[in-house]
């Protein structure tokens, strides 16, 4: 898995790339993927309004819009504009009710920051979720 888990620090990092962010000047990359294997990439996109969407939530969406709903782990990386990711990104609130409604107990959250990569269970970032 490590092996695996380098190649989605180097795609989330590239998505981090593709971050419409002009406000906040953070980009966020990340890449979901499904028990079967299949990845999905997601990156930020803010507008001047509230209703930007995070990262993550992007590729759930994509994702769930292709029928998929068997996810194993997300892999997250963030910063500042133009630098490597120096402090831990996680997804924010939002994104972690959101992500609970689409995974399992064993879904996990990996966060990429200053060549290190912390692993969490989503219940351990979102112990009180609404799911049911």
């Amino acid at each position: 898995m490590k092996e695996d888990l380098e190649e989605d620090i180097k795609i989330a990092e590239n998505m981090r790339e593709m971050s419409y962010s002009p406000y906040s000047n953070f980009t966020v990359g990340c890449v979901l993927v499904c028990k079967d294997g299949k990845k999905y990439t997601g990156c930020n996109i803010e507008n001047n309004g509230i209703q930007s969407i995070c990262a993550e939530r992007v590729a759930f969406t994509k994702a769930i819009s292709e029928g998929k709903k068997d996810f194993s782990y997300i892999v997250v990386v963030g910063g500042n504009k133009n630098e490597k990711p120096i402090e831990e990104c996680l997804p924010c609130g939002y994104c972690r009710q959101f992500m609970s409604e689409f995974v399992e107990k064993d879904f996990k959250v990996y966060s990429y920051y200053n060549e290190n990569i912390k692993e969490y269970k989503l219940e351990d970032l979102l112990p009180y979720s609404f799911k049911l």
